[in-house]
């Protein structure tokens, strides 16, 4: 390390970017800055508590449903404190034991906690204070963004950050937005026993999926949420302890307001351009393919540097980001073409790759294989109604190119066509040489890939 630095290395958030090899740590001389709780959106306020109240809100699900399988439940009570208390009696303790361990684990690492600013490439100030490094790791993730209505930013509303950490589960809650957020809180508010009226600008829910899945997700869960599609509130005013929201020429009260609708990259939190980084339209700091920006010896990881906003990225992110500051003369990259995602709603939603837009826009000739569940013996005995899985299956190589599931255990089933996807496998070789095990869920995925090559077979 040259003498004008006082680290090898500062990391700029403690999510993905607290993941330091071993290798580093005993060589290296390290900051980690952290401006809010340690650990990140994750563990904090994102996937991880989020799922942890979505399975009660399954639990809810499950037992209103019973009646169709010939059994009689009763959900009898719902203890919101105790649930909230379950996850975050888990979740707190970690985030606080990750802080302590990393403000005296390890004599090379420094725990800084402030807002930490670019000053120039390799200089950061952190609450005033001047620091230097040698390399710099981005991490420092996205925020909760709230739509231009106007009064939204006089009322007390909330975002994922608080809306988990209610002290009472509230009679009615509107949600604005029509993502992932707002679709898993809407499942966890209205299975749990509240009202939930949803606005969203657009005709559909999670509209950046297939539109198959998009499509069908809006008409089931329009089932049990009210949704008010292509309306948004034109004013918001606080009402009491509640808020009041102008939509359509009338008036709505609420006892709480959860805003989803998206996050924005804190790269204007750490003032990236004064420390010479390129930037895209959205905010992002823009990255090549070994994690490094524009700015030798800066590299950027996670929710700062793309729009995916998922942890499973973000880790293998920060793997690669490592691996290269150490191993420059080995450089690994990160490959793009198959990353998953899961909404865990209910109905669940997974996908990977491409959706059938996409495949025609990049000029693919591709295939579509479709099974409904309610076409395998697993989909009789849940009698279910509406849940698919489809792949695509680019003509003449017989490569999957993308593969989406809406349905139960959804997020599970897509596994296969990942690493068949990441690996290279064709989908004959998926569907005819292995094993699915009868009569489970997992026939789903085969009869679709069959499906699929059915029809290359009748149009080759």
């Amino acid at each position: 390390m040259s003498t004008d630095f006082a680290y090898d290395l500062a990391i700029i958030g403690s999510g993905s970017g607290n993941a330091i090899p071993d290798e580093l740590a005993d060589r290296w001389k390290i900051a980690v800055i952290e401006r809010g709780t340690f650990g990140g959106t994750c563990l904090n306020v994102g996937c991880i508590p989020s799922k942890m109240f979505v399975l009660p809100a399954d639990l809810v699900r499950s037992a209103q449903g019973s009646e169709r399988l010939g059994v009689s439940l009763k959900v009898e009570s719902v203890d919101w404190p105790a649930i909230r208390d379950r996850v975050f009696g888990r979740i707190d303790p970690i985030a606080e034991g990750g802080r302590e361990y990393r403000a005296g684990g390890h004599p090379n690492i420094n725990l800084i906690e402030g807002t930490a600013r670019f000053a120039g490439p390799n200089r950061l100030e952190v609450d005033g204070q001047a620091l230097a490094a040698e390399r710099i790791l981005v991490a420092c993730g996205a925020r909760p963004v709230a739509p231009p209505i106007d009064g939204l930013d006089s009322v007390n509303y909330h975002t994922s950050d608080t809306v988990m950490r209610l002290d009472t589960l509230p009679a009615t809650l509107a949600v604005i937005g029509g993502g992932f957020i707002a679709a898993e809180m809407s499942h966890v508010f209205s299975s749990l026993g509240s009202k939930v009226t949803l606005f969203n600008r657009s005709g559909t829910l999670l509209r950046s999926h297939d539109p198959d899945l998009a499509r069908t997700f809006t008409e089931v869960f329009g089932r049990r949420v009210d949704l008010r599609l292509e309306q948004l509130p034109t004013v918001v005013r606080q009402a009491g302890a509640g808020v009041e929201l102008d939509v359509g020429g009338k008036s709505e009260r609420f006892d709480a307001l959860l805003v989803a609708t998206g996050r924005t990259p804190n790269s204007d939190l750490v003032e990236a351009k004064q420390g010479g980084l390129e930037l895209d339209d959205g905010g992002r700091i823009v990255v090549d393919s070994t994690m490094a920006t524009s700015v030798p010896g800066i590299w950027a990881i996670g929710d700062v540097a793309n729009a995916y906003q998922l942890k499973h990225l973000a880790n293998r992110e920060a793997e690669a980001a490592f691996h290269n500051m150490a191993h420059p003369d080995q450089k690994l990259t990160v490959d793009y073409s198959a990353v998953p995602q899961a909404v865990f709603s209910n109905p669940q939603i997974a996908s990977v790759g491409l959706t059938e837009p996409q495949a025609e826009q990049a000029g693919l000739d591709v295939v579509v294989g479709r099974r409904d569940y309610g076409g395998t013996a697993y989909g009789w005995a849940l009698e279910d109604e509406h849940s698919f899985a489809k792949v695509l299956i680019e003509r003449g190589s017989k490569r999957i190119v993308g593969a989406h599931i809406l349905g139960p255990q959804a997020a599970s089933l897509l596994q296969p066509l990942i690493q068949a996807m990441t690996l290279g496998t064709s989908a004959d070789v998926v569907a005819n040489d292995v094993f699915y095990i009868h009569p489970a869920l997992t026939e789903v995925v085969e009869n679709a890939l069959l499906d699929g090559l059915d029809q290359l077979e009748q149009t080759a």
